[in-house]
């Protein structure tokens, strides 16, 4: 009976290995937690249109008159309106030669003494309108029309004169401004009193791409005092 110990141990050594094996608990697999994308946010720069600075921020409006002058000798310059022209006629009793009046229409019709301005490519006539009038006690000098220039997008423009002082530009009810003050761009006095006030236009050509919007009335009234008006 002894050889059969070893086996029955044996056996026993088994079967308690077995159950050992069928109780443990087997690993548990790890948790894998999903993982949203993270939602990146990208700040979009709006580009604001950089305004362009105003060249004269403290221009007066139309009909603002600017003083000049001192003592006895005073006066005050107002620039009253604007207007653009393409082109324009204008007569003259001077205008009497035959060049001259070759220039001013066919030759069938040179005895009208009818004269047609038309600008540059690209551009326009630009009619200034505007007054002095003495304030003071005695004449005061009138600011010269070569010192009064038109100003937009960093240029100035000089005035432009037709004819003589008997100049009469077709639709214009008054008349030049440096014929009402002295000739060619000179200067001239003024009286004291409304009854003087020197009153006229000055003409100008200026592109026809820039807005009123855009446009100045730069004028030395005298040594000291410079005027400056929107025109629009």
């Amino acid at each position: 009976m002894k050889p059969f110990v070893p086996v029955i141990l044996l056996a026993v050594l088994v079967l308690l290995a077995a159950a050992c094996g069928c109780t443990g608990s087997a690993p548990s697999a790890p948790t894998v937690t999903p993982t949203t994308p993270a939602v990146v946010q990208t700040a979009q720069a709006t580009l604001q249109p950089t305004p362009t600075p105003d060249p004269f921020p403290g221009a007066s409006a139309l009909n603002t008159p600017v003083a000049f002058g001192s003592g006895k000798k005073t006066g005050e310059l107002t620039v009253t309106g604007s207007t653009f022209r393409p082109t324009f006629s204008w007569t003259d009793p001077s205008w009497n030669s035959p060049r001259e009046k070759l220039e001013s229409a066919d030759p069938l019709e040179t005895q009208k003494g009818y004269n047609t301005l038309t600008p540059q490519d690209g551009n326009t006539f630009l009619f200034v309108y505007l007054k002095v009038e003495g304030t003071g006690q005695e004449a005061v000098y009138a600011p010269a029309p070569s010192q009064i220039v038109v100003a937009s997008h960093g240029t100035t423009t000089s005035y432009t004169t037709v004819g003589s002082g008997q100049t009469i530009v077709d639709g214009e009810s008054g008349r030049q401004y440096d014929f009402q003050i002295g000739t060619g761009g000179s200067g001239g006095y003024v009286q004291p009193g409304k009854s003087n006030t020197a009153s006229g236009f000055l003409i100008y050509e200026v592109p026809a791409s820039f807005p009123v919007e855009t446009l100045y009335v730069v004028a030395n009234a005298d040594a000291t005092t410079r005027g400056v008006w929107r025109l629009a």
